[in-house]
């Protein structure tokens, strides 16, 4: 009876698992990872093709987008576009970044700003940066002032609001201590304001540079000779979908690496700034 006793209380043993985390260093597990969603739509893609699910006109094959590819990479007029398109990314960072900054940073401190100019700054905000190209087009025309200041706008009303959001989340336990310590502005600045508000104001950053991609390819459809937006407009007047779809697939790509810079900027004044905690 004992016997039997041990035997039902004795563990099963499990199957041993695949050693996917021993085997496989963690950086490339993240890349496989990221990767499975992408490779999924292409399968799926591909296979709709070969049952011709849906006409070739609308949807082109995987093997004939990558062909385009390499053909406008050959020719040079896909990196022309490109170099064109994140110039234009570049200029519109360079205003809207510095811009929102400063007014996130006053709405942030100063009260009586949030009284008197935050309301309509924030009606300002409501009316979405694509609803201001008309009137911006017969102010500025279609020149390259246009693309730029749509992109500016695009960027800085997430770096204000972000911003402003950010310091004012700072506890009111530290902000006291700081006024009870008398710390000067500068001090109160590098050692409580920018470490406390630091994740929040790169989220606008990072969500400032979403919508200026999004602003440069729209207004670079409407009002543009040259670019990524219109490469993609001209493929769509010609029924060349392939083209759209390349213009898709490396904006796509472009943002994501602009993102990955920021994330990593964002480590490095974190590990840079000292902590608040």
């Amino acid at each position: 009876m004992a016997a039997l006793e041990h035997t039902a209380t004795a563990p099963v043993a499990s199957a041993p698992a695949w050693p996917w985390s021993t085997v496989v260093p963690a950086a490339l597990r993240r890349v496989l990872l990221a990767l499975s969603v992408p490779l999924a739509v292409v399968l799926l893609w591909q296979w709709s093709a070969v049952q011709g699910w849906v006409p070739p006109q609308i949807l082109p094959a995987p093997a004939l987008v990558f062909d385009t590819f390499v053909e406008l990479a050959r020719s040079g007029e896909l990196l022309d576009g490109l170099l064109i398109s994140l110039q234009r990314i570049a200029s519109g960072l360079a205003i809207g970044v510095p811009l929102g900054l400063a007014l996130g940073i006053w709405l942030g401190v100063s009260a009586r700003a949030r009284s008197y100019v935050e309301p309509t700054l924030r009606a300002v905000f409501a009316v979405p940066t694509l609803g201001w190209i008309p009137i911006l087009i017969l102010i500025f025309g279609i020149d390259e002032a246009l693309k730029v200041i749509v992109i500016a706008k695009a960027v800085m009303v997430p770096v204000v609001l972000n911003t402003s959001r950010g310091i004012r989340g700072i506890p009111v336990a530290y902000i006291e201590a700081a006024r009870v310590l008398r710390l000067s502005r500068w001090t109160r600045l590098t050692r409580l304001t920018l470490p406390a508000s630091l994740p929040v104001v790169f989220s606008g950053f990072r969500l400032g540079l979403s919508h200026a991609f999004i602003s440069l390819i729209v207004v670079e459809m409407l009002a543009a000779t040259e670019g990524m937006g219109y490469m993609m407009v001209w493929g769509r007047k010609l029924f060349q979908l392939d083209i759209v779809i390349v213009g898709i697939v490396v904006v796509g790509v472009a943002g994501f690496a602009l993102d990955l810079l920021l994330r990593q900027l964002e480590k490095s004044l974190s590990r840079w700034l000292p902590h608040h905690g």
